[in-house]
């Protein structure tokens, strides 16, 4: 299940194309059956979570707030009550200037920040050299599962 919020207004973005994309990025990454919480915000709600979570006192594109300590992958019935992976927040307002930066739509710049988002949910991380290699090339193999072209 994708939970999706939009507080934003002043960016078209499509709803069922991002739950859409959400969905086949998880099924990609072997998650079918699990949830996420997908919020779209402008740049001073993304300072001030930046600023909160992160000491960081300045917006960013995706910011991922895993809920799973470490990441396992448990045996799951059919009956198994949901399993929520964490929540993603992207600023459109800042996807918006990287997507025209990268003469990229928005839309694709949406996808590839919840691909980024994603991976930091289920414990990738960009750091060291050795890190940032392994999760570009998983972000390179999902944006080729749903489609996205990856010119980043």
């Amino acid at each position: 299940m994708i939970y999706l919020r939009n507080t934003t207004r002043k960016h078209a973005l499509r709803p069922r194309a991002v739950k859409r994309a959400a969905q086949r990025l998880l099924d990609a990454l072997g998650e079918s059956r699990s949830s996420i919480s997908l919020s779209f915000v402008g740049d001073a709600a993304m300072r001030r979570l930046n600023r909160q979570h992160r000491s960081k006192d300045a917006a960013t594109d995706v910011l991922s707030f895993p809920l799973l300590e470490t990441f396992s992958r448990p045996r799951r019935s059919a009956s198994a009550p949901e399993r929520m992976l964490g929540d993603i927040v992207v600023s459109v307002d800042t996807a918006a200037r990287q997507a025209a930066a990268y003469g990229a739509p928005l839309g694709a710049e949406i996808e590839r920040l919840l691909i980024h988002g994603l991976l930091h949910l289920l414990g990738h991380d960009h750091e060291a050299a050795a890190e940032r290699a392994r999760m570009q090339r998983e972000e390179r193999r999902l944006a080729c599962a749903i489609g996205l072209a990856w010119p980043y």
